[in-house]
Formats: C-alpha cells, sequence, structure tokens
C-alpha cells in the first residue's frame, strides 16, 4: 500500500493474504455466486447495512469512515488488486481467498494475477471474520499495525465474504480458450465519414492483429497454481472477433436492440464506436450488463459519465469546450452579456446550456438564437443579429454555418466557437472573422502533437487507410493499441472490471498519446484527457493557430 491511500478494510484484507503461513480450510464457492447490494455498498462505499458509514480503527490514527474505509480503495471494484512500482495489493476475491494450495489442478486453476499468494492454507469464513474484527490471522498471530480493525456485525459480514465470492467469475461472455469477442457500436445518428473511417481503422488492426507471427502476438498465459505443471507457461494466441452493432430507428429502441445483440453475439468488451448526440442508452447498457465500453468516438458523452464505471472516454468533448470558453470570457472585463448560436438538435446544444449554466452563476445575461434544423446555411447570417448590449459571441456551428459567414459582417466584440465542431485547424473560418476569433481547442496544438499523431498515419500509409477524419481514426488506432497491449498484460485473467481498472494504468503510461499532450484516469475519473487551450487564428506565423495561452484544465 502506498502512503497516499486511505486505510481500508481491503488494506486489512491484503495483510491476510500475505501473513498467513499454514492453517486449515476449504474452499467451497457456488459456481455463480448471488450478488449482496450490502455487501457491495460495504466493499465500494463504506456503507453499511444499517445506512451508517464504515468504521475504520487503529491504535495510533484518528478514524477513517465511509468511502475513504472501503475496500474498494485499495483492492479495485475487481477484487483483484493492483500493482504499483514495488507495492502489490493482491487479489481478495474469494477464489484467492478460500483457495486451498492441496487443491487438485483439475478441480480448480487461478487465473495469473499478480500478488496472488497460493502457497498459502486457505481461509475459512470463520477466520476471516475474527481477523476483520480482532486482527489476528489464522494462525493467532497479530495482524501490522497498519491494518485497522472493524466491528462488522454478523449481517454485515455475511454480506461482505457475499460480495468477494460475487467477484469470482467462472464464465465471461466473449471468452474462449481460443477466441475474444469485441463488439463496436454505431448509433443511427453518427457522422458516415467518420463511421466509416473509424470502421477502416478497426477492421485493419483486427486483420493485423490475426495474422502476425505467433510470437509477436501471442500472450503469454500462467496459472498461480502450485503444481510444477500449473507453473509451466505457455503460449496462446487467441483470434480477436469484431462484431459491428449497427444500431437503427428511435433512441427508445436502441436498449432493447442492445440486449438482442448481445444475447446472439456475446462479447468481452465494446471497443471503440462512435455516436452524435446520445451516447447514453449505450453507456447505461454497459452499465447494467457490466460490458467495458472503451474510448468510444464522441463529442458528447453523457454529461453524468464520471458516476459510471464500464465506459471509458477521451475526453468531455463539447463540454470541455463549453469550460475552455467560459475560462476565456472570465478574461472580458466587465462582461454582461454573451450571445450564442447553435443548430437545435446537435451535439452544440447541450454545450451551449452548459455554458449559459456557468455564465449565468456569474451574474452574465445569456441569449440565444436557435438554427432550425435541416435549414440552409444562409440561415445563419440572421443568427448573427445579437441583441444590443452582447459583449461577446459564441457559436456552435459547424463547417457548412461557418463557411456560409463570409460577406457578413464581423461584430466588433470577441467570437468564441467550438474546434471540434468546426474542425480544429481545418476550420473554414472566413479571414474576415478569423481576426477576432478565438477557439476552443481540447487537443494538444498540432505542432506538438506531430510526432505522436505521425505514428497511426505511417501505418494508415501502409495500409492504404484514406485518412478522410483524421482524429477519429488516430483516437480509434491508439484505442486498439491500448487495448491490445491491456489485454496481454491481462494474461488469462479476463474480468470485465478488471480489464477497465488494467487499461485505466496503462493510459498513464502510454508515450504515444496521439492528439493528447498526456492521459491520466484516477479513481472515478472516466474522461483520459482533462483539458485544452482557447486559440486564435495567426496571420503571421507558419502554423495557423496560435494559443492564447497556456494549457487549461478547468
Amino acid at each position: 500500500m502506498t502512503a497516499a491511500r486511505p486505510f481500508a478494510l481491503g488494506a486489512l484484507l491484503l495483510l491476510l493474504v500475505g501473513a498467513i503461513e499454514a492453517g486449515a480450510g476449504t474452499r467451497t464457492v457456488a459456481r455463480e455466486p448471488a450478488r449482496s447490494p450490502v455487501g457491495e455498498a460495504i466493499y465500494l462505499k463504506g456503507v453499511l447495512s444499517s445506512g451508517q458509514p464504515l468504521v475504520a480503527t487503529r491504535s495510533d490514527a484518528a478514524p477513517t469512515t465511509g468511502e475513504q474505509a472501503a475496500c474498494g480503495n485499495c483492492h479495485r471494484r475487481s477484487g483483484l488488486g493492483v500493482k504499483e512500482a514495488r507495492s502489490v495489493i493482491p487479489p481478495i476475491a474469494a477464489r484467492f481467498l478460500f483457495h486451498s494450495p492441496a487443491a487438485r489442478l483439475e478441480e480448480e486453476e487461478l487465473p495469473f494475477v499478480p500478488g496472488a499468494r497460493t502457497d498459502r492454507e486457505a481461509y475459512t469464513e470463520a477466520t476471516l471474520a475474527r481477523a476483520i474484527r480482532e486482527g489476528v490471522d489464522a494462525e493467532g498471530r497479530t495482524l501490522s499495525y497498519l491494518m485497522p480493525r472493524f466491528a462488522l456485525n454478523d449481517t454485515d459480514m455475511a454480506a461482505l465474504i457475499a460480495h468477494l465470492r460475487s467477484l469470482d467469475h467462472q464464465r465471461v461472455p466473449g471468452v474462449s480458450s481460443t477466441e475474444l469477442q469485441f463488439a463496436t457500436i454505431v448509433t443511427p445518428d453518427a457522422d458516415p465519414v467518420k463511421r466509416g473511417a473509424m470502421l477502416d481503422v478497426l477492421q485493419h488492426f483486427f486483420h493485423d492483429r490475426n495474422g502476425a507471427p505467433r510470437g509477436q502476438s501471442a500472450q503469454t498465459m500462467a496459472t498461480s497454481g502450485t503444481t510444477a505443471y500449473a507453473k509451466m507457461m505457455f503460449k496462446v494466441n487467441r483470434h480477436w472477433v469484431l462484431h459491428v452493432w449497427e444500431l437503427t430507428g428511435p433512441e427508445s429502441t436502441w436498449t432493447e436492440q442492445l440486449y438482442k445483440k448481445f444475447a446472439a453475439e456475446p462479447v468481452f468488451a465494446v471497443i471503440s464506436g462512435i455516436g452524435g448526440t446520445n451516447w447514453r442508452p449505450v453507456s447505461e447498457f454497459c452499465e447494467e450488463r457490466a460490458v467495458p465500453c472503451l474510448l468510444p468516438n464522441l463529442d458528447l458523452p453523457p454529461a453524468d459519465a464520471d458516476r459510471n464505471f464500464h465506459t471509458l472516454y477521451y475526453s468531455r468533448g463539447v463540454l470541455l469546450e463549453a469550460d475552455l470558453i467560459a475560462s476565456g470570457l472570465r478574461e472580458v472585463a466587465g462582461l454582461k452579456h454573451v450571445h450564442q448560436v447553435y443548430r437545435a438538435g446537435d451535439v452544440g446544444e447541450a454545450a451551449a446550456q452548459a455554458l449559459a449554466v456557468q455564465l449565468q452563476s456569474r451574474g452574465v445575461a445569456v441569449s440565444s438564437h436557435v438554427i432550425a434544423k435541416g435549414s440552409a446555411s444562409g440561415a445563419v447570417a440572421a443568427a448573427l443579429h445579437a441583441p444590443s448590449g452582447t459583449e461577446a459571441l459564441v457559436m456552435w456551428l459547424r463547417p457548412g454555418d461557418l463557411t456560409a459567414l463570409g460577406g457578413t459582417p464581423v461584430p466588433a466584440y470577441p467570437v468564441y466557437l467550438s474546434g471540434l465542431m468546426g474542425g480544429l485547424e481545418r476550420t473554414p473560418l472566413p479571414a474576415d472573422w478569423s481576426t477576432r476569433a478565438h477557439m476552443a481547442y481540447p487537443v494538444d496544438l498540432e505542432p506538438r502533437r506531430r510526432v505522436r499523431v505521425d505514428y497511426a498515419l505511417g501505418w494508415f500509409r501502409i495500409r492504404q487507410i484514406p485518412v478522410v477524419a483524421e482524429q477519429v481514426q488516430a483516437d480509434t488506432y491508439l484505442t486498439c493499441s491500448l487495448v491490445s497491449e491491456t489485454v496481454k498484460h491481462l494474461v488469462d485473467a479476463f474480468i470485465p472490471d478488471y480489464l477497465v481498472e488494467s487499461l485505466q494504468d496503462a493510459v498513464e503510461h502510454r508515450i504515444i498519446s496521439g492528439y493528447y499532450p498526456r492521459l491520466a484516469l484516477g479513481p472515478q475519473q472516466r474522461f483520459a484527457s482533462k483539458g485544452g487551450y482557447l486559440v486564435h487564428f495567426n496571420a503571421t506565423g507558419r502554423q495557423r493557430l496560435a494559443p492564447d495561452g497556456d494549457w487549461i484544465t478547468p
């Protein structure tokens, strides 16, 4: 355990796994253990069945309570622990705690997880409960003073142990001894050009990976048993299978479609994917079904995505841009009124609403002109007739509407626009408008990311993949690479929650991070890139865009 981690119930179980050298016990875990909502609440949130917070006590420190005392802080949601530098937090899923070193290999074979202790005697529920309450291990030895004590009653203790049993995954959808099944999801409102670009990268990557020589793509597999056979290392090259789940019709039908597709084609994880204005039905399906959804291509993720676990994103998209523009508007002295322009039904509508909330909380009046969905680009000119007293204009518009600004008088006040919607450095803003415009830019600057993106571009050239949506294609390639590396390090522990946790660890150490200067995912963080720039159009330099200032993390 690192010093920065809170003392937790999970930390106690860490010592239990490592401290016991001998003891007696047998492992009797049902093949399909039932979930315990009470045990899950104790484990993840530190909330007892009474609704009171879990309390962790030590003789030489103040108690920790609630979520700070929960074992998920150390042993994670999966119960499979984590390895951080020299610190190893071992697995505490029941199959590891109650595993007997005398078990015959054909009866029980554990997946390989760093830090697992399989050469010790098994716990019983009685010795485990005694250790949690009294700090005494199975041999009667006192546990380390670093480990707190927990006064769990019989009901809560039974619930916690039931939750540890529920972490044992005997059968995982989409996983066999020869194949890993993945899906990518496309919503009906996804941009068709970007959809095709994403699928082109995915299909080539899967083809390359499955066709690579055994030595390049094989995974090193190991069991953590104790017999000579169990310790043998062997190679397996699982074939990756990609299913394309194309959703159709109204959003109200998407959930049913997803469940039907999953029943017909069970998958281990959803890789990449692309959507338009509403990804919520997809994220809710993945959360309810505990299917990892890894780094989809979205300009508008769900606003409350941090509350979920199974979906990871690159950034908050246009919602992040709203924060970046809000930071720029703070620098406008005496700002009293902002006018926003966006098209109904596009992602800019949600961004405009988010920005309005921020500005209004600071006493800034906000007016909006909504361009009807499907109306001609000429409608933009009428939308620019801002009310008197307007001191800044914010435009959430696509390239076609920005091009239509040509010949329209340029306002005398500052103009802000969305980079993701406009096309970043390819934004077709007329020259006269460029002199007053500032653009939200939630990725690294083009000169700084060039080397990182060139790696993907070179791969595209070799495979003759047309670059028609560079960011989507670069992000999709990065996603495939991250998942491939993460799966390799899972060895044979193909457990959905463990995949999410392992990918969280992998992104922080990723050097080739594409469009993003840095990726990081901490606990309860679902967005790997958290900031961006405000930029202006540079009329004199070699680069079309120049930053207004440093990288901003709202």
